[in-house]
């Protein structure tokens, strides 16, 4: 086939939409499809068997001739859709109509993009006019699903990790610890991931002075930043500098900001001896970082899934806490620290559910869904 996609996302700009899209385009292509991507200026290809188009200044009416003449010829074309990644414009809800191609949208949230003071329920309205007008619609992870499930044509079709680099032979554990600044004994934590409201960054840093407090030698790797999609994460990010020096945090926690370097991150949360990764909203396949650490079997704590997912087994292949409930996660976590045994059982589990996000059949079944929309 002849596959295009369209992303507000591409590197070197960061973001989980950029890297999902790159790794997908290029399994995608390594299966033998012919692979083009549209996306920013500015945006850099660095695998020559994808065709990338770096085109687009901003997502406007006037970007549209641009994007019906690179769709010309191409079979299905696949829409990457988060609303920050598009600017929050509305011309990405109606693509399906000014294309002329056979459309299939990728929702990786169904947030609501802004549109104007007071829009209420046309927010809602627009985004299920893009999942309407598709030819296909994609989720990645279950909530989303349901919203979509009375659909023609709709395919939960999960996120693999976008940290890929397998560790070397000469990995040494102690190394990468002593980088962060770990000494034996030191019970050390790594969030990963970017920098905003839904991660739950304060009750982790709560967690953390209540762990210290308890006399836990706990310290904190902090992998990101407040990324370059939305510009309300740096405002945030200034809220959270002003908490670590409140709670008197610094000398505790090592970060990194934006890592580039899939070995590096790889490295860190191998490092750990817990990821924790507290969101808002709960565990969910649409969480990259969460896919990381499952990718590389470190043991997580993470918040309770809003619904239910079978393949996430609580003290089995991770730890749930309810969201944003500091003592229930300082719990969690003293526990995880006076027990190798538990640390060495979500390792297991982790790793076993590490097979169920293979890019390679994410891949496939992402093919597989395209030809079934174009012969529809």
């Amino acid at each position: 086939m002849r596959i295009g996609f369209i992303t507000g996302e591409y590197p070197p700009m960061q973001g989980g939409v950029g890297a999902y899209t790159r790794i997908l385009a290029g399994n995608i292509a390594a299966q033998g499809h012919e692979v083009h991507i549209l996306s920013r200026v500015g945006t850099i290809n660095d695998d020559p068997a994808i065709q990338l188009a770096p085109l687009i200044k901003q997502w406007t009416l006037a970007s549209l001739p641009a994007i019906r003449t690179w769709a010309q010829g191409l079979d299905v074309i696949n829409v990457q859709y988060q609303t920050a990644a598009f600017d929050m414009s509305p011309l990405v809800h109606f693509l399906p109509h000014l294309i002329r191609r056979p459309v299939v949208t990728t929702f990786h949230d169904l947030r609501h993009p802004y549109l104007f003071p007071k829009a209420g329920a046309l927010r809602d309205y627009i985004v299920m006019h893009l999942a309407r007008a598709s030819s296909g619609a994609i989720t990645t992870n279950y909530e989303d699903a349901l919203k979509l499930a009375a659909l023609p044509n709709s395919a939960l079709i999960p996120i693999g990790s976008n940290i890929l680099e397998p560790l070397g032979d000469d990995f040494d554990q102690r190394v990468w610890r002593e980088k962060a600044g770990a000494g034996e004994g030191d019970f050390l934590l790594t969030y990963f991931g970017l920098i905003n409201r839904s991660k739950g960054l304060e009750p982790l840093l709560e967690s953390l002075s209540k762990l210290r407090a308890n006399g836990v030698p706990a310290r904190l790797i902090m992998i990101g930043n407040a990324g370059t999609s939305d510009p309300t994460n740096a405002a945030y990010m200034t809220e959270i500098d002003a908490l670590i020096e409140r709670l008197e945090l610094s000398p505790y926690i090592h970060r990194t900001g934006y890592i580039d370097d899939d070995t590096m991150i790889g490295a860190y949360l191998s490092a750990s001896d817990a990821v924790v990764l507290p969101f808002a909203d709960g565990a969910s396949f649409r969480r990259g970082s969460l896919m990381a650490a499952i990718r590389y079997a470190c043991p997580i704590v993470t918040t309770e899934p809003r619904i239910h997912i079978p393949t996430f087994q609580d003290h089995e292949n991770m730890i749930f806490v309810p969201p944003d409930d500091s003592h229930s996660l300082t719990h969690a976590l003293h526990r995880l620290y006076e027990s190798p045994d538990l640390r060495e059982r979500l390792k297991q589990g982790a790793k076993v559910l590490a097979l169920d996000f293979d890019w390679a059949e994410i891949a496939r079944d992402t093919v597989e869904f395209y030809e079934q929309v174009v012969k529809s």
